[in-house]
């Protein structure tokens, strides 16, 4: 039989005191005197009683939980960035809500509809490649629940975000594979939706014109970041008559398929082809052919510093409408393996 779980009602009932004593002894509160808060402290410890969370999260109309919605948990760049969050959601003794998108639309409006009904105190979120809009994510103004985005942003105006520019390093990923003799730079871009601002095919276009070097447009492709997507694109490159020397790829996931292809062709990688990428996989030092170099996205600081920002949103609370919106801008860093 299920042990009965103690009340307040109980405590007050066996020392023959009313409710709101026992509750003003229990949170030490100083209209109480000293015997009485020793006696109800003690009287509760006996019980093994347990303050009522659900209760006390009602009356004070929060439920100390964030929402949050990614992608995957497949890609060890967001398990870095649930840690960024998570650990400065721990500092203020709150829980993370995770919310798999899986790159749809329909399955992150659904998560949205979900964590509004938990009643999620706030929302941060990386939006799938579908997303072209945040009506979805507007609607949560209704009932004071603040949203941050970070990574992949949507590029509208009036929302709080952090991200990472790729712009600089994209032309110094570039410009590192043309001091190492490869003119030809095959470019696999992602979704279109999701190029924030086009900082990748931005750097990768500045590049070129600022070493007076000619952009062949056959070397640019596009994957929807599926492996068969991916593998497509990769094929294209490795198929022309002038093959690139070198590629650049969306991130390490598209960088790995492609080198996977690229050995199936019998290239050497490293010596028929050098790969660049983004996201900076540690996995990937530990593989036979990781890519030569990787553009550092720092997906810890991008989570803690969007979690520090969605929490300045709460404890602004309603007034958080005069807070004027924050673009939070990290800046990349290419990383030579």
């Amino acid at each position: 039989m299920e042990k009965k779980v103690p009340t307040i009602k109980e405590i007050a009932k066996k020392l023959n005191i009313s409710v709101s004593t026992v509750s003003r002894a229990l949170h030490d509160h100083p209209s109480i005197g000293l015997r009485t808060k020793m006696q109800v402290q003690k009287l509760a410890a006996e019980m093994h009683y347990e303050p009522n969370q659900t209760a006390i999260r009602f009356k004070q109309g929060k439920t100390f939980t964030l929402g949050l919605i990614l992608p995957n948990l497949r890609e060890e760049y967001f398990s870095s960035v649930i840690s960024g969050i998570e650990d400065i959601a721990f500092k203020n003794n709150y829980n993370v809500l995770i919310g798999q998108s899986h790159d749809s639309l329909s399955r992150e409006q659904k998560i949205v509809e979900t964590m509004r009904k938990h009643r999620v105190d706030g929302v941060l979120v990386s939006i799938s490649k579908e997303t072209t809009g945040i009506d979805h994510f507007k609607q949560l103004d209704k009932y004071n629940i603040p949203v941050v985005y970070f990574d992949r942003v949507p590029d509208v105006p009036g929302i709080h975000s952090v991200w990472c520019s790729l712009y600089n390093s994209t032309i110094e990923a570039v410009e590192f594979l043309f001091s190492n003799g490869r003119r030809s730079v095959g470019f696999i871009q992602g979704p279109l939706s999701l190029n924030i601002k086009n900082e990748r095919l931005g750097g990768y276009l500045e590049a070129h014109r600022k070493n007076n070097i000619a952009v062949n447009e056959a070397l640019i492709v596009t994957t929807d970041l599926s492996k068969a997507a991916t593998e497509e694109s990769a094929e294209k490159l490795l198929s022309l008559m002038e093959r690139p020397s070198a590629i650049l790829a969306f991130n390490d996931q598209v960088a790995l398929d492609t080198i996977q292809l690229a050995k199936k062709k019998n290239l050497k990688i490293g010596k028929d082809l050098c790969v660049v990428s983004y996201a900076n996989w540690p996995i990937t030092s530990y593989l036979d052919s990781p890519p030569l170099a990787s553009v550092e996205q720092f997906p810890y600081e991008q989570g803690s510093r969007a979690a520090e920002l969605l929490f300045k949103l709460l404890d602004a609370g309603t007034s958080a409408e005069a807070i004027p919106f924050e673009n939070i801008v990290l800046e990349s860093k290419l990383v030579v393996h």
